[in-house]
């Protein structure tokens, strides 16, 4: 998920800082960002309130919903 590494650039934090906040390690945070590993939904909204992103458009930016057009 290149849009998950952006989003973790735009906000000035390292991989190690994520995984510190989140509670799990550095490669955690890579193999999620490789698409390696896959994020819970848990995982994922935990992510999007420390990136302070909008889950629905941090899907949006890895091509992962479509917009409805409204």
């Amino acid at each position: 998920m290149a849009a998950l590494r952006k989003a973790r650039e735009d906000v000035g934090l390292t991989q190690g800082q994520v995984a510190q906040r989140i509670g799990a390690y550095a490669s955690f945070v890579s193999k999620c960002e490789s698409g390696e590993r896959r994020l819970d939904i848990l995982e994922f909204l935990s992510i999007c309130k420390l990136y302070k992103m909008n889950p629905v458009e941090l899907l949006r930016a890895n091509g992962l919903l479509k917009d409805s057009g409204q």
